[in-house]
């Protein structure tokens, strides 16, 4: 009619369709969904502490394995079977490397802290040769005491010498391991730092280094 105004109501219904697996649903505002804003969020890097907690744990372990054996070690040492073993001039040798080792890592720190970089990787590069070079010592003055005739099974002493040793030897290719790995580590691409992780891995391989010192000096002393 004329002067009137006729709405009509138009009722829109959409049909969920089985088979699209989504139906009607609108994506969220912000397109992508990864924040509130509508950004990425960041990507969340681990604090540097975790790793010195961690290298903290290791090393207390570690430490209470070899107490332990050090202590079955004085126990077992009065008994009349006990026949010391001569440590072989080797092994005194072996220390000397494995002292230079510590002196070059340190050194090696300091190079990086100044970022000469060059001369840090040649420094590391040289506490990882000598690593190694104690390893393969011990390696060679294992044979020797073998040549002599002295084996694990020979007697409490012996086996006390070879397991001391040995242990250490199993722990500190795992620090050889650690050398390596921060020697070719992509360190742009990584959640620590190089620094970082030199630096933690400096802990344990001075660790290793007292250790041995220790184990000697008890070898030594308790014959």
């Amino acid at each position: 009619m004329p002067g009137s105004t006729a709405t009509p109501e138009i009722e829109l219904i959409i049909e969920k369709n089985p088979s699209d697996g989504g139906g009607g649903n609108l994506p969220p505002a912000g397109g992508d969904g990864g924040g509130d804003d509508g950004k990425r969020p960041r990507q969340w890097k681990p604090s540097p502490k975790r790793y010195y907690t961690g290298m903290a744990l290791g090393i207390v372990s570690i430490l209470m394995f070899f107490m332990a054996l050090a202590s079955a070690f004085l126990v077992r040492r009065g008994s009349g079977d006990w026949i010391p073993v001569h440590i072989p001039t080797l092994m005194w040798i072996n220390t000397v490397v494995l002292l230079a080792s510590s002196a070059t890592l340190e050194m090696a720190r300091q190079r990086l802290s100044q970022g000469r970089l060059s001369v840090y990787r040649n420094l590391w590069l040289l506490t990882t040769v000598l690593g190694v070079g104690f390893l393969v010592g011990q390696i060679v003055a294992w044979r020797q005491l073998v040549a002599e005739g002295i084996y694990l099974a020979s007697n409490p002493a012996s086996s006390f010498f070879y397991i001391f040793t040995g242990a250490h030897a199993l722990h500190l290719f795992g620090g050889v391991a650690a050398l390596i790995y921060v020697a070719t580590r992509n360190f742009n691409q990584a959640q620590v730092t190089r620094s970082v992780a030199a630096e933690v891995t400096s802990y344990y391989w001075h660790f290793m280094d007292a250790l041995w010192l220790f184990l000697l000096a008890l070898l030594y002393l308790g014959k």
